[in-house]
């Protein structure tokens, strides 16, 4: 049985361990020790020299004793801003924990990695056999994917991998997420004196205007959306604005509708600048590609068993975001997301009901029967 009040003190533990993308190196380090004394295999990889953080992935391995699928389960470290100084409150009357509403909770992705020690400790104290099973707790998830796009994946031999970090309460299965492009834009005008000579000067701001009028954005289709999302530029208001840096993206489902819509925003920047006499620079990157599993696929059927277990029916659901879901499966790692239940996350009302982060403790130990 999972030790409930054991489970809920770690969770508010890890929560209260500053975690910023990049600065994880204290909770890798409680984290590290919590996996040895579970009986753990642990190393920490090198990714964090690659990415300039302070650590890199965790990856632990716990040896089994019978034969059987090789598993993987994976959380990520890191934490949105606001996350410093995470103050938890637990909601009795509402069965949540909440953040006190100056930051985030951080249950986007603690209450996964709550979950999954708590649910090895389960098998391990109730002598449950098992194959070998691996964890990876990553690092900078948020904003990019570090993490599991430099994670050592000599030290990974997984079959199956299932990543704890969507949103849906245990029980949801996703098994489809989006590509997506970045895209960074240059547009470079030529500064005059607002007041004196304006019409000597080409701004940026009106090659933009002009762009984003005619840019198709937002809902695209039922499988693509696209986003402009920072921009920057401007020097005073008596400058007629020389340049200008917009950073957007653009996502799908499908790659040939997501190189389409890639194609339509970059043409639209260029013609944009073109009509103006500005010039432009534009850099475009594939930050992760989709994935696509087929729900007759063992990995589902796996983890469908492990919910029926539970009582619960697993559902298989498509996500418009992306996760080191996508990244294991480009590596050859068949894997899938699964719910854990924090809600609002990425907000100062992110919360996770206890029954939620229970379950998903509960599910760990049961894709470890199963497997």
């Amino acid at each position: 049985m999972v030790n409930k009040q054991r489970l809920i003190d770690e969770f508010l533990e890890l929560v209260q361990i500053d975690s910023p993308s990049s600065k994880e190196g204290k909770v890798a380090q409680v984290l590290v020790k919590k996996l040895e004394e579970i009986g753990c295999e642990v190393i920490i990889d090198n990714a964090g020299e690659k990415t300039g953080g302070e650590t890199g992935n965790v990856i632990a391995t716990l040896k089994g004793n019978r034969s059987g699928k090789k598993i993987l389960f994976s959380s990520h470290m890191d934490t949105v801003s606001p996350s410093i100084g995470v103050k938890p409150i637990i909601d009795e009357a509402n069965g949540i924990i909440k953040s006190d509403g100056t930051t985030v909770l951080g249950s986007d992705d603690k209450a996964g990695i709550a979950a999954i020690l708590e649910g090895l400790r389960n098998i391990k104290e109730n002598n449950i056999d098992h194959a070998d099973i691996q964890i990876v707790f990553s690092i900078w998830e948020e904003g990019g994917l570090h993490g599991a796009k430099n994670l050592d994946y000599s030290k990974i031999d997984a079959e199956y991998a299932f990543v704890l970090d969507s949103g849906g309460s245990p029980g949801e299965i996703i098994v489809k997420a989006p590509a997506q492009d970045a895209i960074k834009v240059k547009i470079i005008g030529k500064p005059a004196h607002a007041g004196l000579q304006p019409e000597n000067g080409i701004s940026a701001i009106m090659v933009a205007s002009r762009a984003i009028e005619n840019m198709k954005l937002l809902r695209i289709d039922e499988e693509t959306t696209a986003n402009i999302g920072i921009v920057k530029g401007g020097i005073a208001t008596n400058i007629v604005m020389p340049e200008l840096e917009i950073v957007a993206e653009a996502r799908s489902l499908s790659e040939e509708k997501l190189d389409a819509q890639t194609n339509h925003m970059v043409e639209t920047f260029k013609n944009a600048a073109k009509e103006f006499g500005a010039e432009i620079e534009i850099e475009v990157k594939r930050a992760y590609g989709p994935f696509n599993i087929d729900e007759t696929d063992g990995i589902v059927q796996l983890v469908k068993k492990a919910f029926s277990n539970m009582n619960i029916e697993g559902k298989t659901a498509s996500t418009g975001g992306g996760s080191d879901t996508n990244i294991l499966n480009k590596n050859g790692i068949k894997a899938v997301n699964l719910g854990i239940g924090m809600k609002n996350a990425h907000t100062l009302e992110e919360y996770i009901a206890i029954e939620d982060l229970i379950n998903s403790a509960v599910m760990v130990g049961e894709i470890i029967k199963e497997a």
